[in-house]
This record gives structure tokens, sequence and C-alpha cells, in this order.
């Protein structure tokens, strides 16, 4: 009964709502008055021939010529009788079979269906909410967002503004209030006093006004903003953001971290609680074609090696694993130990092997090309627009290239032959993808590290040729969650993140071969901590100690299914 007052009221409240009742109103009273007089008319008509019906009869008549179910039971003799019949079956199947249902449905039913989606999507959070996570629009961010929140057990809530979506949406399993991010009344039905963090992810100028709403209600509240424009980091910040994520920024400054050029090897990517995490790049390198346990990579460095990417994914280290030209190891440890390891790393150089090509220079791209620079790499830029020779006048690359890169002769003008790395940078998944073929097909031996905008086209442009992926969704995730737990952010790409899980009880004092925890997963165990400690240099005889917790490299759904087997 709730429900349908409640539909009742808001379709009541609109004021199209009203008009579309009136305009229905106004066809079905001249539906009636045209019944009426056909009725009279066929009384009269009647009367002419000789014949004689009731008024009831008339209306009964006219009702199923014009419906066309054409009883048959009383009809007219004379030529002008059926005339009438004609003009009435004709008007009862435009204005009453053709206009009336169309009517109806475009007046009531469709409004009301849109009253019943606002009724089910509700716009208020339960008042007992708190250390909740706001998420101010569903974009290409959010549902990786969720995915990690819900990981975490963190409740969340997704603003949108349209009915139909918020229906969708709840039927999707996210949570939804039906409200107007811009709008103050929204904020405070969704105790946003109360929250853990508002993630404002929509464009620059309305995020600015979502901050200074928000302000309005909770001073205190902490606020996370994405931004477009590196210039804009101010803005938001003065507007009262506490945290501002200049993802694309950020995202070129990543894809420039995924590289195998220049002097240092051994990249570090980010930090894990007290470790960094670090990437070598086997290739070229004195570890090419040995095993794992050949490279004594730990005994002389303390890195420990905690996974492998091996065309695109990432597999779980053997010690009798064959560390292959395109093999990329990761590893762990102090800042110290990869220096050392870095001082060990013997290479071979090809003449141009310090330079990168960067196909794209947006923001993105430019981003990018800062970062290489900095490593004091050559950086070739292909783009097609011509504008872009003002917009990097403040870092210029060594080559920059106009032209349109599906085009042979521009990617061999551009540097493809010179190099042994490109780095892919449109906007636009579908490019990259195409472009990470035809590079591929021009210069075999080339390394490709691509962007995507879509976790789903992440495994077709690995089939296209791509040896590293990095996503913008989930770079944005992982930031946003590394402010919830206040950790810096790592991104390893291709889905993989680092998480941290209490040890289930069914796991208390087994070894981790007997746990079998990569076998049936895939999760990769990286450390322990146990009574403040932290054990990273585990061995298949180690044993997991009670209440303790596993430091474990793996995807969401790798989670998900480990707590699914051992947590029963």
């Amino acid at each position: 009964m709730k429900f349908l007052v409640s539909q009742v009221t808001y379709f009541l409240s609109r004021r199209e709502s009203v008009r579309n009742i009136r305009g229905l109103g106004k066809y079905i009273l001249f539906l009636l008055a045209m019944i009426l007089a056909f009725t009279v008319i066929f009384h009269f008509l009647m009367l002419y021939e000789g014949k004689e019906h009731s008024w009831i009869s008339g209306l009964y008549w006219t009702l199923t010529v014009m419906t066309t179910l054409g009883f048959g039971d009383i009809t007219f003799q004379s030529d002008i009788g059926r005339i009438f019949s004609v003009i009435v079956m004709m008007s009862g199947v435009i204005f009453l079979l053709i206009m009336l249902p169309f009517t109806f449905i475009q007046f009531f039913y469709a409004p009301w269906l849109e009253a019943q989606l606002h009724a089910s999507s509700p716009r208020e959070v339960p008042p007992e909410t708190k250390d909740h996570v706001i998420i101010c629009s569903y974009d290409a961010i959010a549902p990786n967002l969720i995915k990690r929140l819900k990981q975490e057990n963190i409740p969340y809530f997704v603003i949108e503004s349209d009915a139909n979506t918020a229906a969708h949406l709840r039927e999707e399993g996210v949570s939804v209030i039906l409200g107007n991010y811009e709008a103050v009344s929204t904020f405070r039905r969704m105790n946003v006093e109360k929250a853990r963090l508002v993630f404002a992810n929509t464009e620059d100028t309305t995020n600015t006004n979502i901050i200074l709403t928000i302000r309005e209600v909770s001073p205190d509240v902490p606020i996370a903003a994405i931004c477009e424009s590196f210039d804009s980091v101010d803005i938001l910040e003065l507007s009262g953001a506490n945290y501002v994520l200049p993802l694309k920024n950020l995202l070129g400054q990543k894809l420039a971290n995924r590289i195998n050029v220049g002097k240092n090897r051994a990249n570090i990517i980010g930090k894990f609680n007290k470790w960094q995490v670090a990437e070598l790049s086997v290739q070229d390198t004195q570890f090419e074609g040995l095993r794992l346990f050949e490279t004594n990579i730990r005994e002389n460095s303390g890195v420990n090696i905690v996974g492998v990417w091996q065309n695109g994914k990432l597999q779980p280290p053997t010690s009798d694993m064959i560390l292959s030209e395109s093999c990329v190891a990761v590893g762990v440890g102090t800042r110290r130990q990869i220096e050392k390891l870095n001082n060990l790393i013997k290479t071979k150089y090809e003449p141009n092997d310090d330079a990168v090509l960067i196909i794209g220079g947006g923001k993105v791209g430019r981003a990018a090309g800062r970062a290489l620079k900095e490593k004091n790499l050559k950086v070739f830029v292909i783009d097609m627009k011509e504008t872009l020779r003002e917009k990097i006048e403040s870092i210029p690359p060594d080559r920059l290239t106009i032209g349109n890169a599906a085009d042979r002769r521009t990617l061999e003008k551009g540097g493809l032959n010179e190099v042994s790395l490109v780095i892919l940078s449109t906007n636009q998944d579908a490019v990259n993808i195409y472009l990470s073929i035809y590079c591929r097909k021009l210069n075999p031996e080339l390394r490709i590290v691509s962007r995507i905008t879509y976790a789903r086209n992440r495994e077709a442009i690995h089939r296209a040729g791509a040896d590293f992926v990095l996503s913008y969704a989930p770079l944005g995730a992982e930031s946003v969650i590394s402010i919830l737990l206040r950790r810096e952010p790592v991104i390893l790409g291709e889905g993989v993140e680092f998480f941290r899980v209490e040890l289930p009880e069914s796991l208390h004092g087994k070894t981790l071969s007997e746990a079998q925890i990569g076998n049936l997963t895939g999760l990769i165990v990286i450390g322990v901590e146990a009574d403040g400690k932290t054990e990273i240099n585990l061995n298949a005889n180690y044993h997991l100690p009670k209440n303790s917790r596993l430091d474990m490299l793996g995807t969401i759904e790798q989670v998900k299914k480990f707590e699914e087997i051992f947590e029963k």
C-alpha cells in the first residue's frame, strides 16, 4: 500500500502528468460524443427505413461497428444507411482502435510506469547508515570501484537522476539512490555528514559544483574528485576537495613506468604495506633464457619474485620457470634491494634502445612523454592534430609527426623502425586495438604498451599484440581504494591487485604446500603478517600461523573463489 501511495503521489505531483490526464480525458470525451452522435444518427436512419430500435440497440450497433465486430444482426438496407455504416466503421478503426491505445499509452501508461520505476528506487539511505562511500555517477570507474568496495566490505551508494537507469542498476544489484548530485537535499538524504568518502566522478565543472554543494551540508566529510585537465587541480582543491585525482595524467605516468628501455630495468611501480613493488623486464638481460632459480635474484639482491607476466597473464613463480624475452618479473623488496638488483642487471642495448614512440598526443600521451623525458629518454610522438604543437611546447618531444598513425608512411616517419617500445595512448579502445595489430605486423620485435578505457576490451587488445595494458577504470578504482585504506595505489594491470585477507580457520597451522592456495584459486601468496611482523621469504613448508593475515596477489574474482573454498 505504501508503494502504491508513493506511485500515485509522484504521478499526480508532476505537472506533465496532470496535463497528460487532462489530454486523455478530453480525447475520451471526444470519443463519447462521437459514439453518442452515431447512436442518434442510427436511430433516425432506421426510422427512415421504416424500422424502429431502442436507444440501447443504437448504442449496441454503434459499438459493434466501430470495433469491427460486425455481428450483422442489425443492418441497413438503404444506400445512405450503408454509407453511414462505412463512416462509423472507419471512424472506429482510426479513433478507437488506433488512436485510443497510443493516446492511452502516451498520456497514462508510460507516465505510470515511470512513476513505478521512480517509486521503486529509494531516494534516501537508511537513517542508521554511516561509514559509507557516496559515488556521484555510474561511469566507467564505478563498476570496478564497487567490486573493490564489496571486497573490503565497505557500504556504498550511487547517485542516479534518471528513474529508468536507477531501476536497471537496482536490477543489476547496484545500491542506487534516486536524486540529483547537484542538490543539497540529495546529500542530506544520503547522510553525507556520516559518510566515509564522497567520490565526485563527473566532469571538472560539475565536480566543482558538487563539492561546493556538499560543503554546504558537511564541511568535514572527505571528498575525492577526478579531473580531466591538470589545470583543474587547484580549482577543485580550492572548492573543498581533499583529494584530487588527475587520472589521465596518472595513467600516462603509469604507462611510462611500463618500459624496458633506459638505464634501470627494475622499475618501482608502487608500494604495498612496507614493501616496494617493482617490475623487471627480462628482455636483453643476463636472466633471459634462465630458470627462475638459476637467476639467484633473491640471494644476490634480497628482492623476492612474487609473479611473472607472460603473454599478458600474471603467472605464479616456480623455481623451474623459464624466463623468456617477453617475461616481466614482479618483485617486492626495499628500495635499497631494488637498487642493488638494478646494479646487478647487465643489458645489451641496440642503437636506439633509449627511444620510445608514443602514438596519441592527448593528455595521457603528453603525461607519458613528460615522465619519459625525466628519465632522459628520447620521445617520438605521432598525432593527427596540428594543434598539438602548441600544447607540448613546455616539454617538446625529440620528434613530432603529425599524421594518421594508421598510415604506414606516417609510422615509419615517426620512428616505428627506430624504437623497441611503443606506447598507444589514444582515447579510443578500438583504435588502440587496431594499432596493436598494425604495429606488431610492421615490427614483430616491438614491445607494445597500451591504455584502454573499458576493462571489457582487455583480452581483445592482448590478442591484438599488446604486451602490457593499463586501464583507466581500474586506475580510478585503485586510487579511491588506496585513499580509503590509507595506502599508496599499486597498479599492476590485467585486473591484478594486491589484497590482504584474514587467514581462514580452515588453514590454521597448514603449510603453504598443504593449503594449495595457488592451485585452487590462482592467487599468489607474497607475505604473511603475524604478531606485527611480515614474512615474505616463504617456502612450501612454511606453516600458516593462527590470527595472521595473508598478503596476496590476484584478481577480485580469485579472492571471491578463495573465500568460497576456504571460508565455508
